[in-house]
């Protein structure tokens, strides 16, 4: 679900993005000296979010960024080589930043990080707790949403069945009277169980029945508290599957027109129940 979550703190900021997505998939940009941080803020993600992109940004606050030890020894060993180095070219330049960037002549000391460390695991919860916050502001207009669609479902499905159970007789009957008038000689007994197996086809109450029961379903996922995107998600495969097998099996003009708003109404819930958890 998107959101957005912001912690500020006096060594250190975090700013955390999500945007939908069928898994949990995570993303930190984490200043070098606090890159071990990752397994931990991973565990913490984990605990509290099921599924989203989720992409994590630190930084250092200004001016409180944790200052690196020189090693001694490495630098003693460069600054040898570069001698060697202006020997052979006396007119080579030699930055002292170039000379800090080489490998191991920096490091960070880990007693001097312990207060960003800590800062940053701090900001990262209450961060997480900013854009919780707006995930469930977000995820409360959604349900609304999804109960309409739900509804309109339902109506739909109750005016499938006043259609089949109005003019499904009269269909039945019809059936029957154009077989009766056909030019060859028809078994009457035959002629019966045809029309009854058409009549038994063009039967849509056990779709209705699973309709609303899969609809049930969906209410109950929503007033529930646990994460269920999945679930809904499955849920409406299965409202699809049913609103295909109802135009499928459309006899009348009405009912196939019926089929296909709800064919548009599933493919909306659809497209909504992906931005839930």
């Amino acid at each position: 679900m998107t959101a957005f979550g912001r912690a500020r703190g006096d060594l250190a900021e975090w700013e955390i993005k999500s945007v939908n997505h069928r898994y949990l998939e995570l993303g930190f940009h984490l200043p070098d000296p606090l890159r071990h941080l990752e397994a931990r803020l991973r565990d913490i993600t984990a605990e509290r979010i099921r599924r989203g992109r989720v992409d994590a940004t630190l930084r250092f606050a200004p001016q409180a960024a944790p200052a690196p030890v020189v090693e001694e020894a490495a630098l003693r060993g460069l600054l040898d080589a570069v001698g060697d180095v202006r020997a052979a070219l006396p007119d080579a330049a030699v930055n002292a930043l170039e000379v800090l960037r080489w490998p191991g002549v920096l490091r960070d000391d880990a007693a001097s990080l312990a207060p960003w460390r800590e800062a940053a695991l701090c900001g990262y919860r209450a961060a997480l707790d900013d854009l919780l916050a707006h995930r469930r502001g977000e995820g409360a207009n959604l349900a609304k949403v999804l109960r309409e669609q739900l509804a309109a479902v339902e109506r739909i499905g109750r005016q499938v069945r006043h259609q089949f159970d109005e003019h499904g007789p009269a269909l039945f009957e019809r059936l029957r009277t154009k077989a009766r008038d056909l030019p060859v000689r028809v078994d009457a007994a035959r002629l019966e169980q045809e029309v009854a197996l058409l009549a038994q086809r063009a039967d849509v109450t056990e779709e209705l029945d699973r309709v609303d029961i899969h609809l049930a379903s969906a209410r109950a996922c929503l007033d529930g508290n646990e994460p269920c995107g999945r679930r809904l998600d499955f849920l409406m495969q299965e409202l699809g599957r049913e609103a295909n097998t109802l135009a499928a099996k459309a006899a009348l003009p009405e009912t196939s027109r019926l089929a296909v708003d709800l064919k548009v109404v599933v493919e909306r819930l659809r497209e909504q129940v992906q931005n839930v958890e």
